[in-house]
């Protein structure tokens, strides 16, 4: 399925322009519905500047209209400008976040040891030499590596981990870990946004002067 070229920015402009639900804004961008969250609650690493899917023209407000009234619906992107895309050579990954790599791969070598350096490199944006170093403890800076969560410290997306993680457990012949965290997730917004829009129901007239927006309003 085709994604915006800039998922997190849209993630956040559909934030917060938009009554869509996070579960829709995260299959829409690619992302985990926990990094909507993240960018919901302004938790993310740095505050993203949102980017108008519509003015890109990589949305339409009637698709959007589509899917406020449906929390069920799947929104469909428009085909836009063709877009560069990077067929060899490793990720490229912000300056801000390149002291982070080891720590990812760190992370991934400890509780994915089944993925081979070439996936990692692709997915983190590194090279083979870096990740052998790492794996067998000679990188020059292994007393400060401390594994963390790639998609946590942002050099992936949670589906891009996910995909590499089943693939490597199939090529392993073992079976791969299910992230049952969306389903958990989703439920627990769902109940806290109709908690919300009952309480605003039971507010006197006007409240929606207070900002209010309902996600179920059709």
């Amino acid at each position: 399925m085709a994604q915006p070229l800039m998922p997190h920015a849209t993630a956040s402009w559909l934030v917060d322009n938009t009554a869509l639900s996070f579960a829709q804004i995260a299959e829409f961008c690619g992302l985990h519905i926990l990094e909507v969250q993240a960018i919901a609650d302004d938790t993310a690493a740095t505050k993203l500047t949102g980017r108008d899917p519509v003015r890109a023209h990589e949305l339409t407000m009637e698709e959007i209209e589509r899917g406020q009234a449906d929390p069920n619906y799947r929104l469909k992107m428009l085909k836009g400008p063709d877009q560069v895309r990077r067929t060899k050579g490793p990720r490229y990954t912000p300056v801000s976040k390149r002291q982070d790599k080891p720590d990812g791969i760190a992370w991934i070598i400890r509780h994915h040891p089944e993925i081979s350096d070439g996936a990692i490199s692709n997915l983190i944006g590194t090279t083979r030499t870096t990740i052998a170093a790492i794996r067998d403890r000679t990188h020059w800076n292994i007393g400060n590596i401390v594994p963390k969560d790639p998609v946590t410290l942002g050099l992936c997306s949670q589906r891009e981990l996910d995909a590499i993680v089943a693939k490597a457990a199939k090529a392993a012949g073992i079976e791969a870990p299910v992230d049952n965290r969306l389903e958990g997730d989703r439920a627990a917004l769902i109940d806290a946004l109709r908690a919300e829009r009952d309480r605003a129901a039971r507010e006197p007239e006007g409240h929606e002067e207070t900002g209010f927006v309902d996600p179920f309003k059709r």
